[in-house]
């Protein structure tokens, strides 16, 4: 088993203690001038795609923060953390009385990290306020991803916005900014991260201890992998390359062979304590849909186009119903395949 802290992949190195970031120095200069003018704003909404670097960055600015507490003291860049530095060790234990990081929780019964961050962990931040307004110091919460706050947490984040503490600083996280409540958006300062070039994601994979030899693999794994980090671990250490293959198949198969292929996907993806793969599945149905709505779109079908589209919007929505209802996993992927087919 893993003694990785929940929800890091295998092969990653936990946010709050890497040291190491890769392809974002434009956002790290931004940040550390604007903190340094005086100016900086309560909430910084940092956008992009998942696994590029945004948790690393939140973290690494958090860092600097409570290492510089006066901004026109503070450097005009952003140094690597100092792993023996009292404010490091805080972070990357989570023992810091200035910094909440709130994420899903995981259910005490499943073991398994709850669909969405609860209202009961925004309320945490409220207490975490309360706990430290005479110390102060700098009070920094990161919300990582504020994609996952359901709509009563969301709400109750948005109060604390609209009337923020004094010396308090909301890291929001979002890979998707166009789902969160326009509200929220608007009390924020945008920073938008690119995915890493490829040089980039080369040089963070390495980090991790992973030399991509240049062959047709490795360059499969750079092409697939978007830019993200997260991905190309997906695809490496958990088998995505193998998830792609066989979606391919199904999709290139017809009649008995294609229910086959369908089968065998199923399986692998319904497999106890598969989450990871299985949300890489869904990630890349989504995108085969999109990609094939935009290719009938410019082929002037669009009927098929609308059909691929629509079909891409209703993924999330079957996976709660049936996750809600507690239906076979693999019926319900059947279902998906098969429409996905026709």
């Amino acid at each position: 088993m893993s003694d990785l802290p929940f929800g890091v992949l295998d092969g990653a190195i936990p946010p709050q203690s890497n040291s190491h970031l890769f392809g974002h120095t434009e956002a790290e200069d931004f940040l550390a001038g604007f903190y340094r003018s005086g100016r900086s704003h309560h909430a910084i909404l940092i956008e992009g795609p998942e696994g590029i670097g945004k948790a690393t960055l939140a973290f690494r600015f958090a860092n600097h923060v409570l290492s510089h507490p006066e901004p026109e003291t503070a450097p005009n860049f952003l140094a690597e953390p100092d792993p023996s530095s009292s404010v490091s060790r805080q972070i990357a234990s989570g023992a810091s009385h200035n910094l909440l990081h709130l994420t899903r929780p995981v259910d005490e019964k499943s073991g398994k990290a709850k669909t969405a961050i609860t209202v009961d962990e925004v309320r945490r931040a409220g207490h975490f306020f309360s706990q430290t307004s005479g110390t102060g110091n700098w009070r920094i919460v990161i919300i990582d991803p504020a994609d996952d706050l359901n709509r009563n947490a969301a709400n109750a984040i948005l109060k604390i916005l609209e009337e923020p503490p004094k010396r308090a600083l909301f890291l929001v996280l979002s890979h998707a900014p166009g789902k969160l409540l326009p509200t929220i958006r608007s009390r924020c300062l945008p920073l938008k991260l690119q995915p890493l070039v490829e040089g980039d994601l080369t040089q963070a994979l390495f980090s991790l201890g992973i030399t991509l030899d240049g062959g047709r693999t490795a360059q499969e794994v750079l092409a697939a992998s978007n830019g993200s980090v997260s991905q190309a671990l997906k695809l490496m250490n958990y088998g995505g390359t193998d998830i792609i293959s066989a979606f391919a198949e199904v999709t290139a198969s017809s009649g008995p062979a294609a229910r086959k292929a369908m089968h065998r996907l199923a399986d692998v993806l319904s497999a106890k304590d598969n989450d990871v793969i299985f949300g890489f599945f869904l990630d890349h149905l989504r995108e085969s849909l999109v990609a094939r709505a935009r290719a009938a779109a410019h082929a002037g079908d669009l009927a098929a186009a609308d059909r691929a589209s629509r079909l891409s919007s209703e993924i999330g929505e079957r996976i709660a119903i049936s996750q809600g209802y507690n239906l076979d996993r693999k019926q319900t992927i059947i279902s998906l395949l098969e429409d996905v087919a026709r």
